[in-house]
């Protein structure tokens, strides 16, 4: 629409110069400023559109010199005294005209040069008085309203483009917090099944509960710690090995700082099986399991046991890489 609107004018500015009532001095002059304007608003309107909204700059230069040639072409094809005859300011329009066109397709230095070039050949040949009462004042505003439709075009999608971040931002915490819902209350019927019959059993024998029950619950409450602090980096396997090192009396911390976070399924899977079997071959009085933010290792597994003085020796050190060797 656009285009065909620009396209319009041409035609009329084009038609107003042809239809002549004083025959000019040189009349080709008149012709070749008519064919000029013409070719440079096909050029302007039509070179690189199917790509882009932005002019290519040899057709911006193109633009520019038919600017500052077209008025000087047509007033030389007349008398001084004709050159403020209504058919002989067609150009004033037609080259305020390009410099909308320059504006449009985003060459504002383009446009607002082959303005001034304007005005300067307007005053030159008619006089800034005369030039500002036959047209010219059109030709400026058509210019500063395209600049101002494009800065707030520009702006209107520049707040478009940032609500459509802001969109995609809410549906990915949406989403987030559908999958987080998902989770606790995968967890919490987790916890009923870990917690729910050592609870009902301390409930129901009113804390009179027997070592071996006491010894269910602490490792209830251990399995409850490790779903709450590190969900990711437990599986069956994991959470088995884990159980059995607590039931030969180690103490097991896990800990998910983020660590793998980024690990496409296929390789958390992969880390999962590589801890749980560290934790089978571990026999340390204290195990931490922790995975950290690093760019390199995913997961790391110290073990830490009593060497007959009052510190604890490093006995176990393994690390899991985020991508496989």
């Amino acid at each position: 629409m656009t285009t065909a609107l620009a396209l319009g004018f041409a035609i009329y500015f084009a038609a107003r110069g042809i239809w002549w009532l004083v025959q000019p001095e040189n009349p080709w002059l008149m012709i070749g400023g008519i064919l000029l304007f013409v070719s440079a608003m096909l050029v302007a309107v039509l070179s690189g559109a199917s790509q882009t909204v932005r002019m290519p700059l040899w057709a911006a230069l193109f633009t520019v010199g038919a600017a500052a040639a077209v008025p000087t072409l047509v007033s030389l094809s007349l008398e001084p005294s004709m050159r403020g005859a209504p058919f002989a300011t067609w150009y004033i329009g037609a080259t305020g005209l390009l410099g909308v066109v320059c504006v449009v397709r985003r060459r504002s230095v383009y446009g607002w040069t082959a303005l001034a070039i304007l005005v300067l050949s307007a005053g030159l040949y008619m006089g800034f008085e005369k030039a500002l009462s036959l047209g010219l004042v059109g030709s400026i505003t058509w210019v500063v309203i395209a600049q101002m439709l494009v800065l707030f075009w520009g702006r209107a999608v520049r707040d478009t483009e940032r609500l459509t971040d802001v969109q995609r931002g809410v549906s990915a915490w949406h989403a987030s917090q559908l999958v987080r819902q998902r989770e606790r209350r995968v967890r919490t019927q987790r916890a009923l099944v870990i917690a729910g019959p050592v609870l009902s059993r301390t409930v129901a024998a009113r804390g009179e509960i027997t070592e071996q029950e006491r010894l269910e619950a602490r490792l209830a409450e251990g399995t409850l710690r490790d779903e709450l602090r590190g969900a990711i980096l437990i599986n069956d396997a994991v959470r088995t090995m884990i159980k059995d090192a607590r039931r030969r009396g180690s103490i097991v911390t896990v800990f998910d700082e983020g660590g793998l976070d980024g690990i496409d399924d296929e390789r958390v899977g992969e880390i999962r099986d590589e801890l749980a079997s560290v934790l089978a071959n571990a026999h340390s009085d204290r195990v931490i399991i922790r995975a950290g933010r690093d760019d390199t290792i995913a997961v790391t597994v110290v073990g830490r046991s009593a060497n007959g003085e009052s510190e604890e020796a490093v006995d176990l050190w393994h690390e899991i890489r985020r991508v496989a060797e």
